[in-house]
């Protein structure tokens, strides 16, 4: 099993630039494959960002592109997510998931992911 445990969240103007970080608890944590996912009030859970076991792949929400990248450091059981020229649409409360895997997939379901964490809130004022 792993715990996850989000950080780094905060108030920011429009324009400026977070980065979150996911640490891991547990061993193994490069048998996992990790991802973020946003949460807006009134809104559905939407997937951000993910990254494979190894870190070799990602896939990155379109809503996103172009400002965000997902990085992972096995060796601090970490992963993060860059976020640039943020929005007041990127407002929310951003969750950190992982699932064990034998494959070096990237994964964009929450229905995929079996560990979460509690949440980090980002805000972005105009």
């Amino acid at each position: 099993q792993v715990q996850l445990v989000e950080s780094g969240g905060n108030l920011v103007q429009a324009g400026g630039s977070l980065r979150l970080s996911c640490a891991a608890s547990g061993r193994m944590f490069n048998n996992y494959a990790a991802g973020w996912f946003r949460q807006a009030p009134g809104k559905e859970r939407e997937f951000v960002a993910a990254i494979s076991r190894s870190g070799s792949s990602t896939y990155i929400a379109d809503s996103v592109k172009g400002r965000f990248t997902i990085s992972r450091d096995n060796a601090k059981n970490t992963v993060y997510l860059q976020m640039n020229s943020l929005k007041p649409e990127d407002t929310a409360v951003y969750y950190c998931a992982a699932r064990a895997t034998a494959y070096d997939y990237t994964y964009s379901r929450s229905a995929e992911y079996n560990y979460w964490g509690q949440g980090t809130q980002v805000t972005v004022s105009s």
